[in-house]
């Protein structure tokens, strides 16, 4: 019986890792990504992970990515090293990432996964308010690009590779 639970251990942990990557891949085969009209962005405030309060007037005149996550999904997590990268390559573009995390376990949580991951760009508590004024939508990643004019160019829904979503992203930076 000792012998059972370890091999029974190591296949549950099996199972979860091919359950995650299928996930992934699930999630990447329905990403959608589409150039859209220019629209205003919504004004909005929200509290960063520390409590302090982040206004998206804050980046006036820079080209915002926002994108809506959370810890537990497996697609988002698949993306947040590509979001790293992007911030490191292109912060001398005047590029601003900022992630609004879904988490309803609070922030402690996100700080904890942001800390783990070296997580490098602003990440703020979104809520369903912040959902509804971009819109509505029904899956997580959603992300969105925002010109330096303030409006929306670009949305997508599902994890995409990073050189995908830079080469739409280039358009709208120096």
């Amino acid at each position: 019986m000792k012998g059972v639970v370890p091999l029974f251990n190591n296949m549950m942990k099996s199972f979860r890792i091919l359950l995650s990557v299928s996930m992934v891949a699930l999630a990447a085969t329905f990403a959608s990504a589409a150039t859209v009209a220019p629209t205003p962005a919504p004004q909005w405030t929200l509290n960063d992970v520390n409590g302090n309060p982040v206004s998206f007037s804050q980046f006036k005149g820079k080209t915002v990515v926002i994108d809506f996550w959370a810890t537990w999904c497996p697609p988002c997590r698949v993306e947040i090293p590509g979001y790293i990268e992007l911030q490191d390559d292109h912060a001398k573009d005047d590029l601003v990432i900022i992630g609004v995390s879904l988490d309803r376990k609070g922030p402690e949580v996100v700080k904890s996964f942001m800390e783990k991951h070296g997580m490098n760009y602003v990440v703020v508590m979104g809520n369903e308010k912040t959902v509804e004024a971009f819109g509505g939508f029904r899956g997580i990643p959603t992300t969105f690009i925002i010109d330096r004019d303030g409006n929306i160019r670009d949305k997508k829904t599902g994890a995409e590779e990073k050189e995908v979503f830079e080469k739409r992203l280039k358009k709208y930076l120096n």
